[in-house]
């Protein structure tokens, strides 16, 4: 059983490891659902951990119907990932109609391999589960994160066992989307996937001690400007504890 943390920040990168993940996510903006991380923050963070990373290219955050620049933009960062020593590349592509994008997919993927290729949540966003997942074993994708074309894992269990039932040995149905320490053990058991997708934030407090409180970074809809999330190694060591007695 393979366990994938999300996360956005080279100290994350680290924490996961520290934890007893398996692989991680690096992106960028958790808060949109996850964009390209900088080239700088990830060559720092593969410079200082072994741990295996995926990278996230999404050019912005909204849907997934991208314009031409948009594209151009995504097969450039999926060359300098895959040039500055990424495992694997994370994308997803969908045509206005709610299909997988298979032309540009397909050239996405030619451009990532050797490395692995994840098709994301955008999957979720499509017509039909059964037929998306076989455009995407057409394809030759490794795995699609998914959370069973629900808003979570847990209310989308029943289509969670349906993909993976029907993926065999094809393509790999990493569950994702609202898995914690506290439901993994229950997923798992009702799912049966091989690999999972987590997000298991903690925060620490900023190391400011000159706080304005009149000015913002950001717009209206805010996080509080000093308190800083970062990945929670306690957390991921709790999930990563259960893989050896689960099966």
């Amino acid at each position: 059983m393979t366990i994938e943390v999300c996360l956005e920040s080279i100290a994350s990168v680290l924490a996961a490891e520290q934890g007893g993940a398996d692989r991680v996510e690096f992106c960028a903006d958790l808060f949109e659902g996850g964009t390209t991380p900088s080239l700088g923050a990830f060559k720092t963070a593969r410079s200082r951990s072994s741990i295996a990373m995926n990278v996230m290219i999404r050019p912005r955050g909204g849907d997934f119907c991208y314009s031409d620049l948009e594209f151009e933009a995504m097969k450039e960062d999926v060359r300098l990932f895959r040039e500055a020593g990424c495992d694997g590349i994370v994308f997803g592509i969908l045509t206005a109609d709610g299909q997988i994008d298979v032309q540009r997919s397909a050239e996405l993927i030619a451009l990532a391999r050797p490395c692995s290729v994840t098709f994301h949540r955008a999957f979720d966003m499509t017509v039909d589960a059964s037929r998306s997942l076989e455009t995407l074993i057409g394809l030759g994708v490794d795995r699609v994160l998914t959370s069973g074309m629900e808003a979570t894992v847990g209310e989308g269990i029943q289509t969670l066992r349906s993909l993976v039932e029907q993926a065999g040995d094809k393509i790999i149905v990493m569950p994702g989307c609202g898995i914690t320490e506290r439901n993994f053990a229950s997923i798992h058991q009702q799912v049966g996937a091989k690999e999972y997708h987590v997000f298991l934030p903690g925060t620490y407090e900023s190391s400011m001690a000159f706080r304005p409180d009149h000015i913002y970074m950001g717009g209206m809809l805010r996080q509080p400007e000093f308190s800083i999330s970062h990945t929670d190694p306690a957390r991921v060591k709790t999930i990563t504890a259960l893989q050896g007695g689960l099966v």
